[in-house]
């Protein structure tokens, strides 16, 4: 008896294994449709908010979604054309620049020989080669214009989503009868996700604008397009800083010397120790946020199902999976393995003890 249900449990974990390998194989076949739909639900949460308020301001719902759709294309519009020039400049430029830097990484050799440090050239410069890293900025540049051609499918995507939301809760009422649980935990986690998003894109927003002012005050060129990639970045921790942090800093040096890459590194460094040191554990609570090996993961795996988009979307698809997993008592173990930090005590009778509890 006890080796039949140990073989049931067996063949039904292989069995959720391949479940798994194939919606994720599906994923990946379906990610140029995937893509601009995830594009468009969280565009759509992050105008949840200015949405609401106008309905609770009795605005009508098609009025208040024309509103939100028209400050979204002008946006589209006014950087678009300046980003879209900047990107295509950058993009013929970057042969030039990568030679430059190859030219620098020899300089450093033959001063590492000077001092008897041997170094193979070759392996140097295929192993520690920092314009790979603008190759990188590169592919995820072009990879969001490419999904930038279904912009009006994924305005409309938007339109459907904020007309459909006013009456959600509604159906979902209806659907379960008088028991609002199943609906009072979706509206919750629907909350938390809107928090998340709405505070990560307006202190992403921030770091970028601080960022490209910092560099057209040094000087640096293409300054718009490395604020732009600091907003996007912004939402991978640690790992995306970095990344937007290194062309610019490699372009001061190829243009200007060391003495402004400094200034770079320096700027770099006081922008992202006020943003990520303490504005978004002040606003956002510890507890929203990821160990930095999940990070690092869900960077792979989500880049290499859905593509450069999808290095960008990998932290809040991820943290989303946290917030609904922290939401029900049988995922929360999930939740525990993803964040950073440890859950709080409980006391002997099992509650929490809120003096370890960080704020939310």
């Amino acid at each position: 008896m006890g080796n039949e249900i140990k073989e049931r449990g067996d063949n039904q974990l292989l069995v959720s294994l391949a479940c798994i390998v194939i919606v994720i194989a599906g994923m990946r076949a379906a990610s140029s449709i995937i893509v601009p739909f995830l594009l468009s639900v969280f565009i759509a949460v992050m105008c949840a908010g200015p949405f609401s308020w106008m309905r609770r301001k009795r605005v009508p719902a098609v009025l208040a979604v024309a509103v939100i759709i028209s400050v979204i294309i002008g946006a589209m519009i006014g950087v678009g054309a300046y980003i879209g020039a900047s990107v295509s400049d950058f993009m013929l430029q970057m042969p030039v620049y990568q030679k430059r830097i190859q030219e620098l990484l020899i300089t450093l050799v033959i001063w590492l020989r000077s001092y008897g440090i041997s170094v193979s050239e070759s392996v140097f410069l295929q192993y520690l080669d920092p314009g790979s890293v603008m190759q990188v900025v590169a592919n995820i540049l072009s990879g969001l214009g490419s999904v930038l051609t279904y912009a009006f499918l994924i305005l409309f995507i938007v339109v459907f989503i904020l007309i459909e939301a006013s009456s959600f809760a509604e159906k979902l009422m209806t659907a379960h009868g008088s028991s609002g649980t199943s609906v009072e935990a979706i509206d919750r986690i629907f909350h938390i996700i809107e928090k998340y998003l709405a505070l990560k894109t307006w202190i992403s927003l921030f770091t970028g604008i601080v960022v490209m002012l910092w560099l057209m005050v040094l000087g640096v060129k293409y300054s718009v397009l490395w604020g732009l990639v600091t907003f996007l970045l912004n939402y991978i921790p640690n790992i995306g800083p970095l990344i937007a942090a290194i062309p610019p800093i490699l372009l001061s040096l190829v243009d200007s010397g060391p003495v402004s890459a400094g200034m770079v590194i320096l700027g770099y460094i006081i922008i992202k120790t006020i943003t990520a040191d303490i504005l978004e554990p002040y606003f956002m609570g510890r507890g929203l946020s990821l160990s930095m090996l999940v990070v690092f993961l869900s960077l792979i795996f989500w880049g290499w199902v859905l593509g450069p988009v999808g290095m960008l979307l990998s932290v809040p698809l991820t943290m989303i999976l946290k917030i609904v997993c922290e939401s029900f008592e049988s995922t929360t173990w999930i939740a525990i393995l993803l964040g950073s930090d440890l859950p709080p005590p409980q006391s002997s009778d099992g509650s929490v003890d809120s003096t370890g509890a960080d704020a939310a």
